[in-house]
């Protein structure tokens, strides 16, 4: 199994930056979907084989889903938040790959703790 850690989460003004880390541990990203969620909603997903990205209509051109093999890290930068982007993110890994678009919760095998994320207007 892998265990997740996020971190990077605070709190920034609209308009500002964060990049929330997640540190996978006990096994190698590459052999999962990994993606980030928030309140259980997909938002963005990588995969690792292909390095094929996927964002959901409400983050995409504003948000970037990387992935760090040698660190055995994911990150997701956040630009240009708005009040909507609060909320508590979670890295998520889907056992396999991508399904050509960001797993759904159902199929996740393991979360993190969560980060949370508050921009203020």
């Amino acid at each position: 199994q892998v265990r997740l850690q996020e971190s990077g989460g605070g709190s920034v003004q609209a308009g500002g930056s964060l990049r929330l880390s997640c540190a996978a541990t006990e096994d190698s990203v590459s052999r999962y979907c990994m993606g980030w969620f928030r309140e259980r909603e997909g938002i963005a997903a990588i995969d690792p084989r292909s390095s094929s990205t996927y964002y959901t209509d409400a983050v995409k051109g504003r948000f970037t889903i990387s992935l760090d093999n040698a660190k055995n890290t994911l990150y997701l930068q956040m630009n240009s938040l708005k009040p909507t982007d609060t909320a508590r993110y979670y890295c998520a890994a889907d056992y396999g790959r991508c399904p050509d678009a960001i797993p759904s919760q159902v199929s996740i095998n393991y979360w993190g703790q969560g980060t949370q994320v508050t921009v203020s207007s």
